[in-house]
């Protein structure tokens, strides 16, 4: 899938076309949730990802997103950002729509971690139901 935007951005599930390097920097270095990362773990967090999506200006990755699923009822939204000087335009909901709504687990029940919810409330998370149980690594 490769899908035009408004203004000279692109989405792109292609996972060869994934910057790595791009992708590691910022998550290392700008994000409040993977810093801890190694280059390594993400490269293979991207390699083995049940599907990734870039965004994209011309050929710069600008945008990321990757999914993990058990590929039949649930899928986990992961690693999603917009660098910072292309936020506010509405890139980050399509980034996030295209991976939840138009792929191929869009019948899928998402869940994600997230410091911004009222962002992913828009886009139609909401609270976990009263079953749902968190075991923290040890």
């Amino acid at each position: 899938m490769r899908r035009q935007l408004e203004g000279g951005f692109d989405l792109d599930d292609d996972p060869a076309r994934i910057d790595v390097d791009a992708v590691h920097r910022f998550l290392s270095e700008e994000s409040y949730w993977a810093r801890q990362r190694s280059r390594e773990t993400n490269e293979r967090l991207v390699r083995e990802a049940a599907r990734v999506v870039g965004l994209y200006r011309g050929e710069r990755q600008i945008g990321f997103a990757r999914a993990v699923t058990d590929g039949v009822t649930i899928a986990y939204l992961a690693d999603v950002y917009v660098l910072e000087e292309f936020r506010g335009r509405g890139l980050g909901a399509e980034l996030v729509r295209e991976m939840i709504d138009r792929g191929p687990f869009a019948a899928q029940t998402w869940y994600l971690r997230t410091d911004d919810p009222d962002f992913y409330r828009r886009l139609g998370f909401g609270p976990p139901s009263q079953q749902l149980l968190e075991r923290p690594p040890r």
